[in-house]
């Protein structure tokens, strides 16, 4: 059972996707691979780069399963993640390589939605949402299920599996201010998000560590790091 705050008076579910009748302009950042997860060490012969790239990729794929594509800004400079959003229908703007919260309020900020008919009044509401791209377990159901919940506030953040940091921040009346990095989640709850401890073990658990990515494989992983970790495995064994 998730522990979340009741919903405010007056809100209601909506059969629209993210429930409570918001239509999300997502942001998932992917930082260019050879840059990507330092803490990671995964076995040999798999590179960092191909693991970190695998993980993108299914975040990536579940995103795409559980919203219109459409709605989904992927802040990248990376060349295959660029080329994978595009394939998938998603927006592609390049990364500012400022870090994180830059490249999530470059996305958030991307022009790529300005010919939507804008809300009215039996139209959705329009919200924004970031979404971390190292989720490999997340499934689409995960996310949906969490933004319906997000959606009944003005601002939500939902923690890690640790519980310190950040894997979604979401926004209904406008931006959030992205304040990610370690120790995330109490600054987001402290800038005004109701945090919202969501019994979404998939959705929740970021990998950073090889520990991490071993909780993620007991959870069930995407097709795409399970292949590369099974490819990895077998030219070991060769």
């Amino acid at each position: 059972m998730s522990s979340e705050p009741a919903p405010p008076p007056g809100a209601t579910s909506s059969s629209r996707p993210g429930g409570y009748g918001v239509r999300w302009h997502l942001v998932l950042p992917v930082k260019e691979v050879s840059l990507a997860k330092s803490r990671l060490a995964p076995p040999a012969p798999l590179s960092r780069p191909d693991l970190a790239r695998a993980v993108a990729r299914d975040t990536l794929e579940a995103v795409c399963a559980a919203l219109d594509p459409a709605q989904l800004v992927v802040v990248t400079s990376d060349e295959q993640a660029r080329r994978a959003a595009e394939d998938l229908g998603a927006h592609v703007v390049p990364d500012p390589g400022r870090g994180l919260n830059a490249a999530i309020t470059a996305g958030w900020r991307a022009d790529v939605h300005r010919d939507e008919a804008r809300p009215d009044g039996d139209g959705p509401s329009h919200g924004w949402a970031a979404l971390l791209g190292d989720l490999p377990a997340v499934r689409p159901a995960d996310l949906r299920e969490a933004l319906a919940a997000c959606a009944a506030y003005p601002s939500a953040v939902v923690p890690d599996a640790e519980g310190t940091g950040t894997v979604l921040l979401t926004g209904t009346v406008g931006e959030p201010l992205p304040l990610f990095g370690p120790g995330s989640a109490e600054r987001h709850a402290a800038a005004g998000a109701v945090r919202l401890e969501l019994d979404l073990p998939r959705l929740r658990q970021d990998v950073d560590t090889w520990a991490d990515l071993e909780t993620a494989l007991e959870l069930g992983v995407g097709r795409h790091t399970a292949a590369a970790l099974a490819a990895a495995a077998q030219d070991g064994r060769a």
